[in-house]
């Protein structure tokens, strides 16, 4: 068998597994079950409050074949490739590692390309510390570009960032 961390091993789900996160759960819930989900989310909040995980279950839910009431079904082959980490249309990347300007630029020129009927997520994590690695001229160029792509979003591209610190 091999080793799996607790904290992926017992991963809530569904929303309604997340715990002490009832306001952002029931934003997102009701924002997939009314179809009015946004083109970008940001996640920001201290260590181990579930920004990372929320951020997998909206991926999830968005790319579930039989959503229920905001919910993924955690059935479906969709359901269980983003589980397995191996879906095509959920990309979760650790922004603190990919911080080269080579690592942004494959990353714009990926999300351009669109997919035809299914939504792309893309989770960036630790994405306020992608400045932090790069000289600021750099880094402002990397940002822009970043969000230019994010404001020209297709309507089946989906950016959600996760931080700890969002301070000054």
């Amino acid at each position: 068998m091999t080793y799996q961390a607790l904290y992926r091993r017992y991963r809530p789900r569904r929303f309604a597994e997340l715990k002490g996160q009832d306001h952002i759960v029931r934003a997102l819930r009701n924002a997939v079950a009314e179809d009015r989900v946004g083109h970008a989310y940001l996640f920001s909040g201290p260590r181990g409050t579930g920004k990372t995980t929320s951020a997998r279950i909206l991926a999830k839910v968005l790319n579930c074949e039989q959503p229920l009431d905001g919910e993924p079904c955690c059935a479906c082959e969709s359901c269980k490739a983003v589980e397995a980490g191996t879906s095509y249309d959920v990309i979760e990347l650790d922004a603190a590692s990919n911080n080269s300007v080579d690592d942004v630029r494959e990353l714009i020129e990926r999300a351009a390309l669109g997919i035809a009927g299914r939504r792309k997520v893309y989770i960036l994590d630790a994405v306020v510390r992608r400045s932090i690695e790069l000289d600021d001229v750099v880094a402002g160029a990397c940002l822009d570009g970043l969000a230019g792509i994010a404001g020209a979003a297709p309507l089946a591209l989906e950016w959600l960032l996760a931080d700890e610190d969002l301070g000054p």
